[in-house]
């Protein structure tokens, strides 16, 4: 098997080439760019994830994702935001672009690596699912999932999920009439990567809002979890 290529993308040359190094004994193959302009002269479509930081010269990181997840060739290759900007709304803004992670600066190596292989086996996990299953719907009154598609639809019109939006809501809508914990969400969403408890506060908030009156169907019980109503 092909080893997963990598794009690393910020400004800090130091800290990729620190980055390359470690990826590489992980058995990754790694390309680095220092700019969002320089990496999107690359043939980015060749790449398994993209480890993206958000402050750098003319062109963002945020605005970077955004020109990739405009592009269907490109929408689906998952992206971690690596940066030290550590605000609530800057954390809201990367997942509402369908980030896959975010992580804060300082960090350490070893989580990166951790989160990396997180999300490639994820990633991973969902195209064997989409090769091996066929089309398959999720559907509550007027809430509808199609799992093929990736495609969410209220009393007939489609609404925009990011990816996060959408895996919490399949997997509440497909194990209906149980509390799930935030730990036991990370672990079957997020494949046990760290992440805040806010992350999964600020996900369920923006669901039932794009969710419309259907959005009273995920229950939350206090010092519990979420659950989705039979």
């Amino acid at each position: 098997m092909d080893p997963k290529r990598i794009l690393v993308v910020d400004d800090e040359e130091t800290l990729c080439e620190v980055l390359k190094i470690n990826l590489q004994n992980e058995g990754y193959e790694v390309d680095i760019a220092n700019s969002a302009e320089q990496a999107l002269t690359y043939d980015v479509r060749g790449y398994a994830l993209i480890l993206l930081d958000i402050m750098m010269g003319e062109i963002s990181g945020i605005q970077m994702a955004k020109i990739l997840k405009s592009q269907p060739a490109t929408a689906s290759i998952p992206i971690i935001f690596c940066t030290a900007r550590d605000t609530e709304d800057d954390m809201i803004r990367g997942l509402d672009l369908g980030a896959d992670d975010y992580i804060m600066k300082p960090y350490t190596v070893r989580n990166v690596i951790a989160r990396v292989k997180s999300v490639l086996r994820r990633s991973t996990r969902q195209q064997d699912e989409a090769v091996k299953e066929p089309v398959s719907v999720l559907q509550v009154d007027g809430l509808q999932l199609d799992m093929d598609l990736k495609q969410c639809f209220v009393d007939g019109e489609q609404v925009k999920l990011t990816k996060t939006e959408f895996e919490i809501l399949a997997f509440l809508m497909a194990h209906p009439g149980r509390i799930y914990s935030r730990d036991e969400m990370v672990h079957r969403i997020w494949n046990n990567i760290v992440v805040l408890e806010r992350t999964i506060d600020v996900n369920i908030t923006r669901l039932r809002s794009k969710i419309g009156h259907y959005g009273s169907y995920i229950i939350t019980r206090l010092g519990f979890g979420y659950g989705f109503r039979n």
